[in-house]
């Protein structure tokens, strides 16, 4: 049996739970060895409920643990710079949840960091994992599109007041962003993912419902390299429940659309060649999920994992999850100035609306 990973996680708030499920489940070759959090309590929750040692200082946590051998870092966005920075200098490997950063020029120094003290640094990007989207890359490498014609997303999701109002940093322009950063963000990832580099994009984002610095609505429209275009809708005002995360995928020879509440069920899958094995992919590869999560953590982790015991390369490193944020500055920047973006956005080039 291939050696088990030791892993710690910094940040024990609503996102760790996914990853602590996932590397105690006994489906990943890892092992949990210890957790931190600034808030005590929080560190002390997961403590004894994962029977690991807790701390609230990651440098005692590290020197503590010489044989931790991956990082999790799951703290607001607007620390994920810093933290990842720090943690480079004990030479492990980290695994950072998205957004990546809320600056493209962060992405940078945590990569470089991590170059220059010899460890990995991977983006939690699960969704990609998820069976039913795993099932329409399949189709698009394998060419059964044809010419791309349309992508979209739809993100229509509940969050209250209250939500933004449990953590003091939710909401924030310093250490969180919108729906569009957050809730999103996978989302966003998934559209380029599938339909390539993007040429120009337009975006307006409103704060509908909440009272909170950033938006809670969004839309935009993509312009890609290859001629195709996109579209994006993203809420966390939808009431009185989450409706779905979506993704539809328009092309020449046949059209996929993935629903549920975490891109988790296929909703429509018809090519122009169908093939014997169709009709089982939709049933096989649609997936209840228990809540907006979904169930990607334990296969991104396990990607993880196989990428540094193989010494191969990982689905989402350091490089990937910077696009993310590309795209998301170009967004806001369209989104304060009534302009479109032309991609990839950093420094971004606005040129106005008319002119």
């Amino acid at each position: 049996m291939a050696k088990k990973l030791k892993f710690a996680i910094v940040g024990c708030g609503r996102i760790s739970k996914n990853h602590l499920e996932a590397l105690t489940s006994g489906n990943l070759s890892s092992e949990l060895v210890a957790v931190c959090d600034l808030i005590p309590e929080k560190a002390k929750e997961k403590s004894e409920k994962y029977k690991v040692p807790f701390y609230t200082d990651y440098h005692k946590m590290m020197e503590s643990h010489p044989e931790i051998d991956v990082v999790n870092i799951a703290t607001p966005t607007g620390m994920h710079a810093r933290h990842v920075i720090d943690i480079s200098r004990h030479g492990k490997n980290i695994i950072v949840e998205k957004p990546m950063a809320l600056r493209v020029e962060d992405c940078d120094a945590m990569m470089k960091a991590c170059a220059d003290n010899k460890c990995r640094l991977f983006v939690v990007q699960q969704n990609r994992f998820n069976k039913a989207v795993q099932a329409a890359r399949k189709a698009l490498d394998s060419g059964r599109f044809g010419k791309q014609v349309l992508g979209t997303v739809r993100v229509r999701w509940k969050r209250t007041q209250k939500y933004y109002e449990q953590d003091n940093w939710h909401g924030t322009w310093a250490l969180d962003g919108g729906v569009m950063s957050q809730q999103a963000s996978h989302h966003l990832d998934l559209l380029q993912w599938f339909m390539g580099p993007i040429d120009t994009m337009q975006c307006i984002s409103a704060t509908t419902l909440l009272d909170i610095e950033v938006e809670d609505t969004a839309v935009a429209t993509f312009r890609f390299k290859s001629g195709a275009l996109g579209a994006f809708e993203a809420t966390v005002a939808s009431r009185p429940e989450d409706l779905e995360g979506s993704l539809n995928l328009l092309g020449e020879n046949g059209s996929v659309i993935l629903g549920g509440f975490a891109v988790n069920k296929i909703v429509y899958w018809k090519f122009e060649n169908p093939l014997p094995e169709d009709e089982a992919t939709i049933k096989e590869f649609s997936v209840d999920v228990p809540n907006v999560y979904g169930l990607g953590h334990t296969p991104y982790l396990n990607n993880v994992i196989e990428a540094i015991t193989q010494n191969k390369p990982g689905l989402v490193e350091g490089s990937e999850g910077k696009k993310n944020i590309q795209i998301l500055t170009a967004l806001y920047e369209s989104a304060a100035t009534g302009g479109t973006v032309v991609y990839p956005g950093y420094p971004v080039k606005v040129s106005k609306l008319g002119k």
